[in-house]
C-alpha cells in the first residue's frame, strides 16, 4: 500500500510555538500522521506521512495561521513504511546552524529556480557547494561540487572560516536537500559580508522534481532521512540503504565486501564493533528474520536513537 510523503519548512516569528505542539499531536493522532516536526522561533520544519485526506486536514490547520499560509509542500509517494510514529519537537532553531540571531528575514541569498540551476553551476566564476553532512554527499550530488565535509550542521560557520577566509567577493551557490539548510547557510553569508550568494529554491527534492534526468547535472541518489534512505528523479524511491550499526549509507561495493554483514556491521565500522555488542546485533537480525517469516514486524527493526549518525529528527534539510 503505498503512502504519501510530504515535506515544507517556514521560517517566520514563531513565540507561540510551544502552544502548538499538543495541539498538532492530537490532530496527528485523529489524522493517522507519522513523520517528524520541529517547532521553534523561527519557524517550523516537518517531514510527515498519512493518507491524502489526513495531510490536507493536518496541513490545513497549519495554513490557517497567516505565517504558514500557502506552504511550500513538496510531495511524493513510496510504497516502503517511513516513519512508525509522529514525533514534534521543541527546538531553538528549526535547523541547527548553533547561531539563533541569524535569520534569513534578516538577509539571504538570492533563491534560484531548478530549472535556471544548470546554467549558473556551469559558470567557471561560480564555486558550487553541498551544504549537506558528509554521509549524505556519500551516495550522490552535483557535478563538481565542493563538499565541506561536515557531520553536523553546526560545523558550518567553521568550513566558511577555513575554505573562503575573507573572500568575500566570491560568486557561491548552494544547495542542500529541501532547500532549508542552504537557506540558512545563504543567510549566514550574506549577513557575514558575502556579496554574491545563491542558493537552490526546494533544494535537490525540487531539482528531481522539476528537472528530467537527460538534461539533469544531478549524479546518484538523494539522501532522506527516513526509512526510504534516498529518492532519485521524479522522487521515485531510490536503492540506497542504511547501515544498521553506523547509519552511513551503503553503495554496491559496501555489500560485496566480507566486512558486510546485515544488520550488524559494514566496512566502515566492522573493526570498531565490540564482540558484545555484534553478538547483539547479530541476534537482533535473526528475530527480524524470525517475524519476516510470521509476517509480523519485529519491535527492533527501527534504528535505535543512541546509534543514530543524526539524532536531529527531519527528513528534508
Amino acid at each position: 500500500m503505498e503512502q504519501k510523503v510530504i515535506t515544507f519548512y517556514r521560517f517566520a516569528e514563531f513565540p507561540d510555538h510551544r502552544e502548538w505542539k499538543p495541539v498538532l499531536e492530537e490532530l496527528g493522532k485523529k489524522e493517522k500522521i507519522t513523520g517528524s516536526l520541529i517547532l521553534a522561533e523561527e519557524g517550523i520544519n516537518a517531514t510527515l506521512s498519512g493518507s491524502e485526506e489526513g495531510l490536507e486536514r493536518f496541513v490545513r490547520h497549519i495554513e490557517a495561521d497567516d505565517r504558514f499560509s500557502e506552504l511550500p509542500l513538496r510531495s511524493m509517494t513510496t510504497p516502503r513504511s517511513t516513519f512508525y510514529r509522529l514525533r514534534i519537537v521543541i527546538r531553538r532553531e528549526i535547523v541547527t546552524l548553533g547561531d539563533p540571531s541569524i535569520l534569513p528575514s534578516n538577509g539571504s541569498g538570492t533563491y534560484i529556480e531548478p530549472e535556471d540551476w544548470n546554467a549558473l553551476i556551469s559558470d567557471p566564476e561560480v564555486e558550487v557547494v553541498d551544504v549537506r553532512n558528509d554521509y549524505e554527499v556519500e551516495i550522490g550530488t552535483f557535478e563538481g561540487a565542493v563538499n565541506p565535509k561536515t557531520q553536523t550542521f553546526g560545523q558550518w560557520a567553521d568550513f566558511v572560516k577555513k575554505h573562503w577566509g575573507k573572500q568575500k567577493k566570491k560568486k557561491i551557490a548552494m544547495y542542500c536537500t529541501g532547500g532549508i539548510r542552504c537557506e540558512k547557510a545563504s543567510a549566514h553569508l550574506v549577513q557575514n559580508g558575502f556579496e554574491q550568494v545563491y542558493h537552490l529554491r526546494g533544494g535537490i527534492l525540487h531539482y528531481l522534481e522539476k528537472m528530467k534526468e537527460e538534461t539533469s547535472k544531478w549524479k546518484g541518489e538523494c539522501f532522506v532521512f527516513d526509512h526510504r534512505v534516498s529518492v532519485i528523479h521524479g522522487l521515485l524511491d531510490g536503492k540506497a540503504k542504511l547501515c544498521f550499526s553506523c547509519r552511513w549509507p551503503l553503495d554496491d561495493d559496501d555489500f560485496k565486501s566480507p566486512e558486510f554483514e546485515e544488520g550488524v556491521s559494514c566496512p566502515r565500522c566492522a573493526r570498531s564493533i565490540s564482540p558484545e555488542r555484534r553478538a547483539g546485533l547479530r541476534e537482533r537480525q535473526r528475530q527480524i528474520a524470525l517475524a519476516q517469516k510470521r509476517n509480523t514486524q519485529h519491535i527492533g527493526k527501527e534504528m535505535p536513537a543512541k546509534h543514530k549518525k543524526t539524532a536531529r529528527p527531519c527528513t528534508h534539510q
